[in-house]
């Protein structure tokens, strides 16, 4: 398959930023569409025959259509053959996307409530009670991360960057960007922070403003 990829989704979505982000990492050609975007609907025949979730992101590649962010990440990085985001061999690549599944599950599931009051202003979740339980929640997670890099030193799945800090460096970015009154001071994250800063790619899709 040498055609180009076709990456359907609007920028602002943060699954979207996850897939640009390791297509920019790995250099293949492609595409962006911000489907989800003015006349680009989610909800037009065109679209759902894509993905009938009617959700973003969306790759297509020749006849070969998938979604789901963290499965587009990992297609990417094994089309491009780059065994250093996603390693070939069982171990390396099950440390890589242990904390995959973590960031898509535990920690994705930890945030919603208290992001969607705070920053998104959503009229459905306002309950002062629920946004600070989901704080809680959310930085209990986020200690979690902070606890595996202090052991590694580095990276979440050991001393080099892989997929796993493409998914977690967006997360990261977006537990900093939301407010809250007594945000606690995780010292290695800060340091992983400013070390994805250090990636064109990361500044380019991961701190662009959008949390």
């Amino acid at each position: 398959m040498s055609q180009r990829l076709r990456l359907l989704g609007r920028a602002s979505s943060i699954n979207v930023r996850k897939v640009l982000w390791t297509l920019d990492e790995t250099g293949l050609p492609h595409e962006h569409e911000p489907w989800g975007e003015g006349a680009l609907s989610l909800q037009s025949p065109e679209f759902l025959a894509l993905n009938p979730l009617g959700m973003v992101p969306v790759l297509v590649d020749g006849d070969l259509v998938l979604r789901e962010s963290n499965t587009l990440c990992r297609y990417v990085a094994q089309r491009a053959g780059r065994k250093d985001l996603l390693p070939d061999d069982a171990g390396g690549r099950a440390q890589v996307e242990q904390w995959m599944d973590w960031q898509a599950t535990e920690l994705n599931n930890s945030w919603r409530y208290a992001f969607m009051g705070l920053v998104r202003q959503s009229p459905a979740h306002q309950d002062t009670a629920l946004i600070a339980q989901g704080l809680q929640g959310w930085n209990a997670q986020m200690a979690v991360l902070e606890a595996q890099l202090q052991r590694t030193g580095a990276y979440a799945a050991g001393p080099r960057f892989t997929l796993a800090d493409v998914v977690l460096g967006l997360s990261v970015e977006r537990w900093l960007r939301t407010p809250q009154q007594q945000r606690p001071v995780f010292e290695a994250i800060a340091a992983y922070h400013a070390r994805l800063c250090e990636r064109p790619a990361f500044l380019r899709h991961g701190a662009n403003g959008l949390p």
